[in-house]
């Protein structure tokens, strides 16, 4: 007869581990009869690999600059699940698929018929978006001082059209391959956690240096990636984690302590413009959340 889905263990782990509050999903008297871990695949780029942190994980390809303190860890461990983390820096939704470097299997080749529990963030390395668009921002900011709207005036929504043409298919095709390939999972795919804020910060461009009226610009492609990842797990049955309320205000301007995504210059992370080890307990907490794992 085939397992059932176990419930959480004690949350309270999360907590110690990630140094954030409890996520309100406590342990019943159930969790302290749970016979086996539940089997637990993470999928997905460098924003579910935690790309950045340290410490390495030892068991990652070098190339992928997994961090042990990513979110699938911290929910593994919040949830006593048997983890087997195959996330990597870069990843594109090809790459699901296929290898994304020589002798790194394809992310989907870890998926079982028993597999119980599938988290990812993908679709943001696909057209490159993240990386040209942060790219062309910070470029156009810096020969312009810091005025005006460059890159939306360059590009418009010349990134906006690749999301909606290739990105979306992309990501909702990846998602029913999840599924086939796993059943009886619960899958999850995350939104970004904000890299911006809503507009220009006084004292920023130093550490962003994006142009302030190409502030708003990435905010709103960003919110756009976002809106696709939703509708692309809306059309397929997945579990959308959004990130949007609970990433304002934690965006790469922010000071130290408050921020979860590190900045272009000056940061923390070895790996600029992605999400600290404050940026992936936050993450752990929301798809804990939205996954009702109770």
């Amino acid at each position: 007869m085939p397992a059932q889905p176990r419930p959480v263990a004690a949350l309270t782990t999360l907590a110690a581990v990630t140094g954030i509050a409890t996520l309100g999903l406590g342990a019943g008297p159930a969790a302290a009869d749970v016979r086996e871990p539940l089997r637990y695949v993470a999928l997905g780029d460098s924003f579910s690999a935690g790309s950045g942190v340290l410490p390495l994980d030892p068991s990652a390809p070098l190339l992928c600059a997994r961090t042990t303190k990513n979110y699938p860890h911290l929910l593994a461990a919040s949830l006593g699940a048997k983890l087997t983390d195959v996330t990597c820096g870069g990843a594109q939704t090809k790459d699901l698929a296929t290898s994304q470097y020589p002798g790194v299997a394809p992310q989907l080749d870890a998926l079982k018929s028993d597999t119980e529990l599938v988290t990812l963030t993908i679709g943001g390395n696909d057209n490159s978006t993240f990386v040209n668009s942060i790219l062309a921002c910070g470029t156009a900011g810096a020969l312009s001082g810091g005025k005006g709207s460059p890159c939306k005036d360059a590009h418009g929504d010349s990134f906006k059209e690749q999301i909606d043409a290739k990105t979306y298919p992309a990501v909702t095709a990846s998602l029913n391959q999840i599924k086939a390939r796993s059943p009886k999972a619960k899958v999850a795919i995350l939104g970004y956690p904000w890299i911006t804020p809503a507009k220009s910060v006084p004292g920023c461009f130093a550490k962003m240096p994006i142009a302030e009226g190409d502030v708003p610009y990435l905010r709103d492609l960003q919110g756009h990636l976002n809106d696709v990842v939703r509708r692309a797990a809306a059309k397929t049955g997945t579990t959308f984690v959004d990130m949007d309320a609970a990433s304002d205000a934690h965006d790469a301007c922010r000071p130290l302590g408050q921020r979860w995504i590190e900045p272009m210059l000056f940061g923390t992370n070895f790996i600029p413009v992605h999400p600290n080890a404050a940026g992936e307990a936050g993450m752990a907490t929301q798809a804990a959340k939205a996954l009702k794992l109770s």
